[in-house]
């Protein structure tokens, strides 16, 4: 086995490691009908992964001073009351075992609240193969904007060039790309490889079994 590349690896979980983004759609989308402001679940699917202040900025508009406390309220409300049906994508647990116990970091590079962070916690079970984590409480402004990942890298102890993101959105790309650290996009997200190479993806799988299958011919370990 060749030498790693990097000596951190960064996963974004929604929508990456854990199934959720069309249970956040789905919560979004009640949660603006619920005030008076309905909105195409197309346009919704395209924002998530995006800071929820930019989400509602985006998709209320006008309205945003108006109704968006409320909105994300709603969203929240709705999110909690179906988190039992969050699962994890196939072998997420099993790569971020398999890349720890090859000596990497693995870092959970995310903005969700920590109340979300800890229901995702609860389904991924992973925390021995873990070495850091951020949540919104780390951050001030999430993805696109690079703040999420600079915080991981100085949680791990590691310079840009040190480390690889992985994430399912252009969000997760555009965000590592301003960071300075190479992404790897995976499909579970409902983003196809086309736009993801172009928010700056270096390699895109169908999903993080995906990636496990053919680890050690990923950008990982080869270039």
């Amino acid at each position: 086995m060749a030498d790693a590349r990097y000596t951190a690896i960064l996963f974004d979980i929604d929508g990456t490691l854990v199934d959720s983004n069309y249970l956040h759609v789905d919560a979004w989308a009640r949660a603006f009908a619920d005030v008076g402001h309905p909105v195409p679940v197309w346009r919704i699917h395209r924002a998530i992964g995006m800071d929820s202040g930019k989400l509602l900025e985006v998709l209320l508009g006008d309205d945003l001073d108006r109704l968006g406390d409320e909105a994300k309220e709603r969203h929240s409300t709705h999110y909690k009351r179906d988190a039992e049906r969050l699962r994890s994508f196939e072998q997420a647990q099993e790569l971020l075992r398999e890349l720890a116990g090859r000596g990497l970091k693995v870092v959970l590079a995310t903005s969700a609240p920590q109340e979300e962070f800890e229901v995702l916690q609860q389904v991924l079970q992973i925390d021995d193969a873990v070495a850091e984590y951020t949540t919104s409480e780390d951050v001030a402004e999430a993805k696109p904007a690079p703040g999420v990942v600079q915080m991981a890298l100085k949680k791990a102890g590691v310079e840009p060039g040190d480390a690889l993101m992985v994430g399912d959105a252009a969000w997760d790309m555009q965000a590592a790309k301003k960071a300075g650290v190479d992404g790897v996009g995976v499909r579970t997200g409902g983003i196809g490889p086309g736009e993801l190479t172009d928010a700056g993806a270096i390699a895109v799988y169908d999903d993080v079994a995906d990636l496990l299958q053919r680890l050690d011919e990923s950008p990982i370990y080869r270039g």
